[in-house]
């Protein structure tokens, strides 16, 4: 693909990841700053049948959501997208961009933690020639588990439409609910230490 080429029909007409950032607003819309417990969503707010298909959200901060992959690799692959519409990393601006790196090792812990599997892969596409599919900036956590990638390839295959199973609605609820306490918890450790943000 050029890269003149009229990516319409590659991507969506509508974004999905903008639908899910209008459905669950940031708690800060309403006050001046927010607590940064207070960007995980209650069991109210984190109502998935806001949207559809349904959205399994997990983190909804002034610049970043997290939210379950619908299409999963593997069980408890989240995805960490900016609230604003960028296309690429390289779009991403200062306040953005400064978030997304604080919430990534919060979301990584509670991903590790509710799975059990420890090994994971963050990964980026920017563009569709890099496996691009939603031209809205977002960040995959998969975890791996404890089977090792064959021999011969020493890696495992990042994308493939045969390797993905539709989100089962019920699983993800539970899933989503679980990784909501385990995140307040990891916030509320970063909040005890008095360190690093205390609000958003």
């Amino acid at each position: 693909m050029s890269d003149t080429a009229d990516l319409d029909s590659y991507y969506p007409s509508t974004c999905p990841f903008c639908t899910i950032a209008s459905a669950f607003p940031c708690a800060s819309s309403t006050s001046a700053s927010t607590t940064l417990s207070s960007a995980v969503p209650s069991e109210e707010a984190a109502d998935p049948t806001r949207v559809d298909p349904n959205a399994f959200v997990l983190l909804s901060a002034p610049e970043v959501l997290a939210f379950l992959d619908i299409l999963p690799m593997t069980r408890g692959h989240v995805l960490v997208a900016s609230r604003t519409h960028r296309k690429k990393v390289a779009d991403l601006e200062g306040a953005e961009a400064s978030e997304v790196g604080f919430w990534l090792p919060l979301l990584a812990r509670t991903v590790a933690k509710v799975t059990g599997v420890t090994d994971y892969n963050i990964v980026q596409n920017n563009g569709p020639r890099a496996a691009q599919v939603i031209p809205h900036v977002h960040f995959h956590i998969i975890p791996r588990p404890a089977s090792l990638p064959q021999v011969a390839h020493k890696s495992w295959t990042m994308f493939g439409r045969g390797q993905r199973d539709e989100l089962d609605d019920e699983d993800g609820a539970k899933l989503a609910r679980e990784m909501r306490g385990v995140l307040r918890e990891e916030v509320g450790r970063v909040e005890g230490r008095g360190r690093g943000r205390g609000k958003l």
